[in-house]
C-alpha cells in the first residue's frame, strides 16, 4: 500500500487536528482523534474477550478479589469525576473488566472502554492494594485519556491517507482491524499493547496519580512502587510495560512535583 511522504501526513495532520482535536482530561492536552468511541471499543472488546479466551486467569481467589476492588474503586472515582464536571459522555459506552491473568510477565494494560488486565507476575512489587492502585490507575489513565485512539489515528492517517479515513471506518475494513492490531499489539502471540510514547506514558502517570487520589489510595505511596520497579530494572532491561518510560530518575522526579496537585483530589477511607 502507498504512504503518504512525511510533509504530506504533517499538512494533512495539521488540517485535521483544526476539526478533529479534542482535550485530554485534567491537562487539557490536544489530541488528534479521528476514530468514534464506539468504533474504538467495539474493536476492543472483540479483542480482550480473544485475549482471556486464549490466557489463563488466575485462581487465586484473594488476589482476584484484590484487583478488582482496586480497580472497581477507580472506576467509580473516574466515573464520579467525570459526572461532576459535566463530562459523563466521554465515558458512555465503557464496559469496565478488571481480570488478574496467570503469567510471570510483570506487566498490566488497559484496552479503550475500560478492559483492564493484571499480570500475577507484577503482584510481588505492587505489594499492597495501594501499590496496586498506582499501576491501575496509571494503565486505566491511558484509556481515559484516549491514548489508543489517538495513536491509532496517527496509524491510520499515515497508512491510509485522509481521503480513505472516512471510509476504512464505514466499512469496517480489515485495513481498520489490522491497524488497531498492529496499534495495540493484541492478537499477537504475547498478546500484550505495545509500548505507548513517551508523552502518553508521562500523562498516563499524572492522570493515574489523580486517578488513584480519587479513588481513595494515598498518591504520596506512588513513588515507593516505583522505587521498587526501578531496583528490579537494575541490571537488565526494563519490563515491557515500562520501555518506553523516562529515566527511573525523571520519573520519580517528576511525579514528586505532582504529588501536591494529586493530594488535593485526595478522598481518605
Amino acid at each position: 500500500m502507498r504512504k503518504l511522504r512525511v510533509p504530506a501526513v504533517l499538512a494533512v495532520l495539521a488540517l485535521l487536528c483544526l476539526a478533529a482535536c479534542t482535550r485530554v482530561p485534567i491537562t487539557g492536552r490536544r489530541q488528534l482523534s479521528l476514530i468514534p468511541s464506539s468504533e474504538m471499543n467495539a474493536l476492543s472488546f472483540q479483542q480482550y474477550a480473544q485475549f482471556l479466551q486464549q490466557n489463563q486467569l488466575s485462581t487465586n481467589a484473594a488476589q482476584t478479589a484484590r484487583v478488582e476492588k482496586v480497580g472497581h474503586d477507580i472506576q467509580l472515582a473516574v466515573e464520579r469525576y467525570f459526572n461532576e464536571q459535566g463530562q459523563a459522555a466521554a465515558l458512555e459506552g465503557y464496559a469496565w473488566e478488571f481480570h488478574l491473568v496467570q503469567s510471570d510477565e510483570v506487566n498490566a494494560w488497559c484496552m479503550p472502554g475500560g478492559k483492564v488486565v493484571v499480570y500475577t507476575g507484577l503482584l510481588p512489587l505492587t505489594q499492597d492494594a495501594t501499590g496496586l492502585a498506582v499501576v491501575m490507575g496509571h494503565e486505566i489513565a491511558h484509556a481515559v485519556a484516549n491514548h489508543g485512539g489517538e495513536r491509532m489515528s496517527q496509524a491510520m492517517l499515515t497508512e491510509l491517507g485522509g481521503m480513505a479515513l472516512q471510509q476504512a471506518l464505514a466499512q469496517k475494513s480489515e485495513e481498520t482491524r489490522a491497524i488497531f492490531l498492529t496499534a495495540f499489539g493484541v492478537g499477537s502471540q504475547v498478546g500484550v499493547l505495545l509500548p505507548y510514547s513517551r508523552l502518553h506514558e508521562t500523562e498516563a502517570d499524572h492522570l493515574g496519580l489523580i486517578f488513584m487520589a480519587m479513588a481513595g489510595y494515598d498518591p504520596e505511596q506512588a513513588p515507593a512502587f516505583w522505587e521498587r520497579m526501578a531496583a528490579q530494572n537494575q541490571g537488565g532491561a526494563p519490563p515491557e510495560f515500562l520501555s518506553t518510560h523516562p529515566s527511573d530518575e525523571t520519573r520519580l522526579r517528576k511525579i514528586r512535583e505532582l504529588l501536591p496537585e494529586a493530594k488535593q483530589y485526595y478522598r481518605k477511607g
